[in-house]
């Protein structure tokens, strides 16, 4: 048993925990936190959730209120967007000898044209 504790007297690895151990104990605050700065600090942190608590509140009924206004502007867009559509597909902008994906001329380098052809 004797060589047992020799053992770790010499090991490094219980020395370096001894050291550790020791460090920690000096590294506590030798005195406790006194009842006024007790009670101040419990007093800051319930003002502090009671804020945030508030805020948190104040952005949750903004939201509600926002989302009306929201739906609202979204609809209109939508409206909009069905329209817009609505004429591309029906819409009376096409002279009457043009398909639509025909273009009307295209230049390409120099002095050449590419016309679209056109069926009698």
């Amino acid at each position: 048993m004797t060589d047992q504790r020799n053992d770790r007297q010499y090991n490094a690895a219980w020395q370096a925990a001894r050291q550790w151990q020791e460090r920690a104990r000096q590294a506590r605050p030798s005195r406790t936190m006194s009842g006024p700065r007790l009670f101040l600090t419990w007093l800051m942190f319930g003002a502090m959730m009671i804020i945030g608590t508030l805020l948190g509140l104040f952005f949750l009924l903004a939201g509600w209120l926002m989302l009306p206004l929201v739906r609202h502007r979204m609809k209109k867009q939508v409206e909009a967007f069905r329209a817009q559509q609505a004429q591309d597909i029906g819409g009376g902008s096409y002279r009457h000898h043009e398909r639509p994906f025909d273009t009307p001329r295209q230049v390409l380098e120099g002095d050449y044209e590419v016309r679209p052809e056109r069926k009698p």
